[in-house]
C-alpha cells in the first residue's frame, strides 16, 4: 500500500527541484528555502490543496 499519491510524488520532486535551483520561497517571507525537509513539506502542502491522496499532518 502506498503511503502518498502519484501526484503528491511529483509535487515533492518539482520542489525539491526548485530548492537546488535556488527557486524555492516559503509562504509569506518568500525567504529561499535550503533545507530539503522544509522543501518536502511544501511540496506535500501542495499537493494536499490540490486533493491528492496524503496522510495528515502531524502535529506533535
Amino acid at each position: 500500500m502506498t503511503k502518498y499519491s502519484k501526484k503528491a510524488q511529483e509535487k515533492v520532486e518539482e520542489a525539491l527541484h526548485e530548492m537546488h535551483e535556488g527557486k524555492l520561497e516559503s509562504g509569506r517571507s518568500h525567504k529561499k528555502v535550503t533545507n530539503p525537509k522544509q522543501a518536502i513539506a511544501i511540496g506535500l502542502s501542495e499537493a494536499r490543496k490540490e486533493g491528492a491522496k496524503v496522510p495528515k499532518k502531524n502535529n506533535k
